[in-house]
């Protein structure tokens, strides 16, 4: 099936030194896909060298403004409505792209996003999802930070839009959906999870029960399902703590001759393992929940790390993710829990 990703060029901590080459590495590897570059009038030199290569399959579309990283979300969606970001978003909108990709400020992405493409019929609210390496593979995770406070049906929403995803994306029919809770039993948790719990159980899904933290890296189940605060500390405190094994790891090999021959005879196994866990493979997380697909890249991606967003927005977009967690919804029947 061929694809359309319309890509904001200018956002992330690198801007077009990253995102024009995973571009270009992105539709040499995809003969099927096509990109719309959006940026700043000055990057369109660029882009237009690099033309004869790919032909109708590489466009470019000016935008007169960018969103900072750090600019507060009612600037970025209030002010500048003519960012690279928000020009890229209106593309998926008009039906020139089925799926957006940039590596900008998340929050802002995330109102712009649910602004100009609003939500699906029957969610409340948008989710972040993203994949998260585990012993078993891989399980994906939400929501990561766009929903701090939920409701049990807005967990509910999201193990609806986790499993879709899984579905989409991995090719599984029925995936496995857990809920992070302290404990496996139903008695465990707050109220908010309790309650979810009975929705998911009634909910038609393959929902396995309550995960623990450690769960998630055993690959207990193909999606976990938190709130955002729950959600955002976990991801955070992941990527710490593979930041302080990085270093242990460094500092042991490096602490003399002997560890330094050690690292040498190991380096197959480092380098294996550095493989394993590097969070450029993982790059792209979902913005679920809307009427269109878009993906958001790490900030400080690499080539390699954005190039994987765009790999994963042209999975989404050719394999339906928008129809079929509107599908989905429309089966699903509301339900409520007992006060």
């Amino acid at each position: 099936m061929d694809v359309t990703i319309a890509i904001d060029c200018m956002g992330g901590d690198f801007g077009p030194s990253v995102t024009l080459p995973a571009a270009y590495r992105f539709l040499q590897s995809d003969p099927h896909a096509s990109v719309i570059l959006v940026g700043l009038p000055e990057v369109e030199a660029a882009v237009g060298r690099e033309k004869p290569r790919f032909g109708e399959r590489l466009r470019f579309q000016a935008a007169s403004e960018t969103v900072g990283m750090d600019e507060a979300v009612a600037s970025a969606l209030r002010v500048k409505k003519d960012s690279s970001m928000r020009v890229a978003i209106g593309l998926v909108k008009d039906g020139q792209a089925q799926a957006a990709v940039s590596a900008g400020n998340t929050g802002a992405l995330m109102a712009i996003s649910r602004f100009v493409l609003k939500t699906l019929p029957g969610i409340d609210r948008p989710a972040i999802a993203t994949t998260l390496p585990t012993m078993a593979g891989y399980t994906y995770v939400l929501d990561l930070g766009a929903n701090v406070d939920c409701e049990p049906q807005h967990l509910l929403q999201f193990g609806i839009m986790g499993a879709m995803l899984f579905s989409a994306v991995e090719h599984k029919e029925r995936p496995s959906v857990g809920l992070l809770n302290i404990g496996e039993e139903d008695i465990k948790g707050n109220e908010v999870v309790k309650q979810a719990g009975e929705l998911l159980k009634g909910s038609g899904l393959n929902f396995y029960g309550n995960v623990e933290g450690d769960d998630i890296y055993k690959g207990t189940t193909d999606v976990v399902v938190c709130d955002g605060f729950v959600g955002n500390v976990l991801l955070k405190t992941s990527e710490g703590l593979a930041r302080m094994l990085a270093t242990f790891l460094r500092e042991e090999f490096g602490r003399n001759i002997f560890t330094k021959l050690a690292a040498l005879f190991a380096l197959p196994a480092l380098n294996a393992f550095r493989k394993r866990v590097d969070p450029g493979r993982y790059n792209g997380a979902s913005l679920l929940g809307l009427r269109g697909i878009v993906v958001k890249s790490h900030g400080s991606a690499d080539n390699f790390a954005f190039t994987k967003a765009l790999e994963r927005a042209a999975e989404e977009a050719r394999n339906r993710l928008v129809e079929r967690i509107s599908e989905r919804m429309a089966q699903h029947k509301p339900q409520t829990t007992a006060q």
